[in-house]
């Protein structure tokens, strides 16, 4: 039964690594240097709470072993708390929000938390995993111009924004990502890569799209620009609606939760709302699970994330 925030609130860290391990290992510990199960725990008086040893490598290891978490000294019951904080929240939630409620000495290391959980969140390219009726539009993502700093200010295309474009099913699931061109060769490599060639690909006006679409079913257009956001075709409802939702979503954190999303980091951003995008229709225990399990074999160190490294 997936945990609600109360019992995660009222977890002791020896319950949280219970927990992570009933998520990670659903069958029994693996050993993440050699991927064998023939592992024992290490329950002396001088070994850490959670220690195991595999007998086929002889190495040591923990549940955060190979994870995001890994060389953390952060409690476990805090990490368990911001993963539900991230995915129970639908326009995701600030780390100085999280460094209040989880009372961290510092907003870098809450910052950093947040980054390493939008980490496990990243599922990747979907492998042509988009079918039926599939939505591409951009937007533009980032500040507000300031009144009165000498600038020219465009909108859309030519804005010193970050553009993002996005690839929905409807009723499915999403890939999001910040792109350098809105041009045919990127948005086409997004599309063979995220979607199947059976699909029917919606669209707005724009002109790169009709070269992005040769190759799939179908592709049917609307032209915002007259003002038609829909129209019957084929059967269909040729429309953008369930794009432009998922954009409002990322809007709406970038104004009213995070205020800044920088360029460097915008995937990871894509990422988070993918992530709750696509588990829209699940509890928030079963979402929070989700992303938990998505903590292994990735790594996330600070110098590459502040480009130290």
């Amino acid at each position: 039964m997936t945990k609600t925030l109360i019992e995660l609130a009222r977890m002791t860290d020896d319950e949280a690594r219970a927990y992570l391990e009933s998520l990670i290992w659903p069958n029994g510990p693996v050993c993440p240097h050699c991927g064998s199960v023939e592992t024992f725990r290490l329950n002396g008086e001088s070994h850490r709470a959670g220690l195991l040893k595999c007998k086929a490598c002889r190495e040591q290891f923990t549940v955060t072993v190979g994870s995001i978490m890994e060389d953390s000294h952060i409690p476990l019951t805090k990490w368990v708390l911001a993963f539900h904080f991230l995915c129970s929240s639908k326009k995701g939630m600030s780390a100085k929000q999280l460094q209040r409620e989880l009372g961290f000495g510092s907003y870098e290391t809450a910052w950093f938390m947040s980054h390493r959980i939008r980490e496990a969140m990243d599922s990747g390219p979907l492998e042509k995993a988009l079918k039926g009726t599939v939505e591409m539009d951009e937007t533009y993502v980032g500040g507000k111009p300031r009144p009165g700093d000498g600038k020219e200010h465009k909108r859309g295309r030519g804005t010193s924004k970050t553009p993002v474009v996005v690839a929905v099913e409807r009723k499915g699931k999403s890939q999001a990502e910040p792109v350098a061109h809105v041009d045919t060769k990127t948005l086409k490599a997004i599309a063979s890569a995220n979607v199947d060639q059976t699909a029917i690909l919606m669209t707005d006006e724009l002109s790169v799209y009709p070269g992005v679409a040769k190759g799939f079913a179908g592709h049917e257009t609307v032209n915002h620009g007259e003002g038609q956001y829909v129209r019957q075709a084929i059967g269909l409802s040729a429309n953008t609606n369930t794009a432009e939702s998922f954009f409002s979503l990322l809007k709406r954190g970038h104004y009213g939760t995070y205020h800044k999303m920088s360029a460097k980091h915008m995937s990871r951003y894509c990422d988070e709302f993918s992530f709750r995008w696509d588990h829209r229709k699940v509890t928030d225990g079963e979402r929070t699970e989700s992303a938990i399990e998505g903590m292994t074999g990735k790594r996330l160190m600070y110098k590459a994330l502040v480009g130290k490294e």
